[in-house]
């Protein structure tokens, strides 16, 4: 696929390395930032122009009139949906994928048809995010909270306790413990490494455990793991953007919500703007704030300032201080390893969230969705198996498709919605969506092929 890329910021840089890693795939980036440039090309197999990403020279130049797929993630939401009139008029681009994150543009669907705006598919990931932390929220006990085969089953990520009654145990135990057949484990990671889930398996203290269940099952399963798990009530928000915003006004109805914002303007407006969340002003990492707002009695805290190190500093202060559960917005992978040394909860990658979201509408064959998990190093995605002639996966078993290493079919919900029990032994059927556990990337492209 031939696929061009606009802006070399996070997200453009990493959808880019990604895709250049996979066969087939040719990649061209444009940004106006040289170093920029030269970093991503020196790191991958691609090819970049410099130049204004809506001029018409530059799109040519960097082959808009042979590209399959835009896509837009530059800073600015303007010169994103302008960049896809232009393809759309001059080079008739068939895919176009923009980054709009004004929500006076996206709450305005109907901009968006060949008609008017030409943008396929607009990415917020500003919404994106806070689907994420609420989710999370909602879960105690989680880490991960992901939706397939629209929301009828989703893939949870937890981290195990001593006390949990699956840990120390094999996995055969989870359904003769809970009867429930349609729960199962999707990977194991430990210190690192994924362990293949097999019956004779040994769940150990804190391994990362992604299983898939439908959403009733979900609290009833994590506390298999991590029990003791209540419900979260009382919410400390740091950074009153937009993030911080979208977060209160969907928490503030059914819970005790409150936002700390350092600018004495921006926390004027937030309380004009929202209903019952109490507004403070002041510095989130400022313990002496914490400790006068009961920290010690908070259940979330979620830092979601611009700074990374901000975000990363208020939640080790909060965590320190008491609060039950800390979680930090975060950019750079170097950053990641903090919630393996428990100096946060759960650390939130607002790129690979976002890079999540792109990559659903970028695989080939019949993906209709992918999550990046383990901090981009795996991959699960849903595929819909379609019947013709050379079907690799209609009218098959489960153990005679031949997925790469380390993948496996984890989950299967058929077009009536009915979630099936997954054996070897389990026949695919015309329209099932099927979710795939992928822990080695490498392999993405011999998937793709498979379900194509």
């Amino acid at each position: 696929m031939n696929i061009l890329i606009l802006g070399a910021g996070q997200v453009g840089s990493t959808t880019a390395a990604q895709l250049a890693k996979e066969e087939n795939n040719d990649v061209t980036v444009v940004d106006v930032d040289p170093e920029k440039l030269d970093k991503l090309a020196s790191k991958s197999d691609l090819r970049v122009i410099e130049g204004n990403a809506s001029y018409p020279k530059t799109l040519k130049a960097a082959g808009a009139d042979s590209a399959d797929m835009l896509i837009a993630v530059t800073s600015s939401d303007e010169v994103n949906m302008v960049a896809c009139q232009i393809v759309s008029t001059l080079f008739n681009t068939q895919t176009k994928i923009a980054r709009i994150r004004a929500a006076a543009y996206t709450d305005r669907p109907e901009l968006f048809s060949e008609n008017d705006i030409p943008v396929d598919f607009a990415i917020s990931p500003e919404d994106l995010i806070t689907d994420y932390i609420i989710e999370v929220i909602q879960h105690p006990g989680a880490f991960q909270v992901l939706d397939f085969a629209g929301g009828k089953i989703r893939m949870v990520g937890v981290k195990t306790k001593q006390q949990g009654f699956l840990v120390d145990n094999p996995i055969r135990h989870l359904h003769d413990h809970l009867g429930n057949e349609k729960v199962r484990i999707a990977a194991i990671y430990r210190e690192g490494l994924m362990i293949a889930p097999e019956g004779d398996t040994i769940i150990r203290k804190g391994d990362e455990v992604y299983f898939i269940a439908a959403p009733e099952d979900i609290d009833h399963m994590i506390t298999e793991f991590n029990p003791d798990q209540e419900k979260a009530r009382n919410i400390v928000i740091a950074g009153g953007g937009r993030i911080g915003l979208r977060l209160a006004s969907k928490l503030e109805d059914d819970n005790h919500v409150k936002l700390i914002e350092k600018s004495t303007a921006r926390a004027k407006k937030l309380s004009e703007i929202l209903e019952s969340t109490i507004v403070l002003k002041g510095d989130s990492s400022d313990d002496a704030l914490l400790k006068e707002e009961n920290i010690d009695n908070n259940d979330v805290f979620v830092a979601t300032t611009n700074s990374e190190e901000a975000n990363i500093l208020s939640a080790m202060v909060a965590k320190k201080m008491g609060s039950k559960k800390v979680m930090a917005l975060i950019n750079k992978d170097s950053f990641s390893g903090l919630m393996e040394t428990d100096s946060i909860d759960i650390a939130i990658s607002a790129e690979q969230i976002t890079v999540s979201s792109l990559l659903s509408h970028i695989r080939k064959g019949d993906v209709v969705k992918v999550h990046s998990l383990k901090r981009g190093g795996a991959e699960a995605l849903e595929a819909i198996a379609h019947s013709h002639e050379h079907s690799n996966v209609v009218g098959k078993m489960v153990g005679d498709i031949n997925l790469p290493e380390g993948s496996f079919i984890t989950a299967i919900v058929s077009s009536q919605g009915e979630i099936k029990t997954v054996h070897h032994t389990t026949f695919i059927e015309e329209d099932d969506h099927v979710v795939v556990f992928i822990d080695n990337r490498d392999t993405i492209t011999e998937i793709e092929t498979i379900f194509e």
